[in-house]
């Protein structure tokens, strides 16, 4: 038996923003803190082997140095989402810039090692926070028929951070005539390429004054005026927003404000789908894409390339990460999350294996010629297929999948569980490669692989779901 009736769709499924430009200046302001998220997160890449000499560190202690960022990332993430539900997404949004911006200055000019291991954890503070509050706004901000590809601006500002700290990084290099330790104006290279980074920081406070505040926090507040200009403004005055804010607000009426004690179940800890939120951002951390843009330059030289050729792979690698991530952009809200999710796992896994191949053939510190060219190829080819699937779905899943009493705090608590992966395979890494690379290798790719049946299970779509219709 069939009907004709139709299904009601809520408003802000049917909204079609009559002027997208501005809600893509919006998405594209509010994402410039993934800009800085991928910028500082990648940018240490060019400074490893400048920062082992000048400290005369060993790999153990290089790492931590390199990782400590993290555990400020880890705690920045933790908190951002109750305090952007206190004051606001924008102003979390300032506090990061500023806290970017002390944190470039800090690290151009340490005095010593754990001077500059505790400005980067001020860094990791910002970065954990840009983590959060950039897809929780920009999800909040979006028309559903738009949320897919404007919540990938996240993740592409990161991407496009991730290249730009290597461009960066390769023209300081030759200013410096090739030395990473080679003087500029009274400083080494690697503290210009650590200290660029005010620029960028410097925009996102500028552009966080100009960007409107989330309607859903305006409503939250008793704002519902300024929350209908917003939702005008970013789902078109077609829409009525009278409507718009009863669905908002019922919505609100049917959870309280998001706390640690929310997330938690009966049996397992945590609610099952906040253990899904934790299982996506901690498997698209341990297949070890952060190797590739913290220390690709080093794993280079350790395999006899010299360092002008190791930052330019750096960079091309960079370029392939942003060609995979436009791809995920085009698709990611025609076939879905998860399809590109398992695409990307499958992809990986291929790539991680030919890389555990080719470095199993390491003699001293040099590949033999095919398997050199098989590492290089098989290493754009793991990036190329990260980006287009996890690197972007995580961030949209992240953004959608709770339900909107918990979604902030569960945001909180999986982008936490993320960078705490992010660390462990940081801090890590200089030691298993020391090791074994080719086993470090074998590793990634087991966890890639494991990814497949666990987005199988566990993993909804959410394609085309209002955030009202969530959990």
């Amino acid at each position: 038996m069939t009907s004709t009736a139709q299904p009601t769709v809520p408003e802000g499924r049917k909204a079609h923003p009559e002027h997208l430009g501005h809600v893509i200046f919006i998405t594209a302001a509010a994402a410039m803190g993934g800009f800085l998220f991928g910028y500082d997160s990648s940018v240490i890449n060019g400074a490893v082997e400048a920062i082992r000499s000048r400290y005369d560190v060993g790999s153990a202690v290089l790492a931590q140095v390199i990782a400590v960022a993290l555990i400020g990332c880890a705690i920045g993430a933790a908190t951002a989402g109750r305090v952007a539900d206190r004051i606001g997404r924008i102003r979390v949004m300032q506090i990061a810039a500023v806290l970017f911006t002390v944190s470039a200055v800090g690290s151009a000019l340490p005095f010593a090692l754990w001077d500059l291991a505790f400005w980067r954890i001020i860094g990791g503070f910002a970065i954990g926070m840009a983590s959060v509050i950039g897809p929780a706004y920009i999800a909040e901000v979006s028309p559903s028929a738009y949320r897919g590809r404007l919540g990938s601006f996240q993740q592409a500002a990161i991407v496009v951070g991730i290249a730009v700290s290597q461009l960066v990084n390769w023209g300081i290099l030759n200013l410096a005539d090739g030395q990473q330790r080679g003087k500029i104006a009274g400083l080494e290279a690697w503290q210009w390429m650590l200290g660029v980074m005010v620029v960028p920081a410097v925009l996102y406070g500028l552009l966080s004054f100009v960007i409107p505040e989330s309607p859903r926090y305006l409503i939250s507040v008793g704002k519902v005026s300024r929350a209908k200009e917003v939702l005008s403004e970013v789902e078109g005055k077609s829409v009525n927003l009278d409507t718009r804010v009863t669905e908002i607000q019922d919505a609100m009426r049917r959870e309280h404000k998001s706390s640690f004690k929310d997330l938690l179940g009966s049996k397992m800890g945590f609610l099952p789908i906040v253990w899904v939120g934790i299982g996506l951002s901690v498997f698209q951390q341990l297949v070890g894409i952060n190797v590739a843009f913290y220390y690709s330059s080093a794993l280079w030289q350790s395999v006899g390339i010299d360092p002008s050729a190791s930052f330019f792979y750096s960079f091309t690698t960079s370029i392939i990460n942003i060609i995979g991530t436009v791809i995920a952009m085009i698709f990611v809200d025609k076939i879905g999350r998860r399809p590109l999710a398992l695409i990307g796992s499958a992809g990986m896994a291929v790539a991680l294996g030919l890389e555990a191949w080719a470095f199993s053939a390491k003699v001293g510190a040099t590949l033999p010629a095919t398997e050199g060219t098989v590492a290089l190829i098989a290493a754009h080819a793991f990036v190329l297929f990260f980006a287009l699937s996890w690197g972007v779905v995580v961030w949209v899943f992240l953004g959608e999948m709770f339900p909107n009493k918990i979604r902030a705090a569960a945001l909180g608590v999986a982008a936490s569980a993320q960078w705490i992966a992010n660390w462990a395979i940081t801090a890590s890494f200089p030691s298993l490669s020391d090791w074994n690379l080719s086993g470090t290798y074998v590793i990634y790719m087991i966890f890639a692989l494991l990814s497949i049946p666990f987005v199988l299970r566990y993993v909804k779509e959410t394609k085309g779901k209002a955030l009202e219709e969530m959990g």
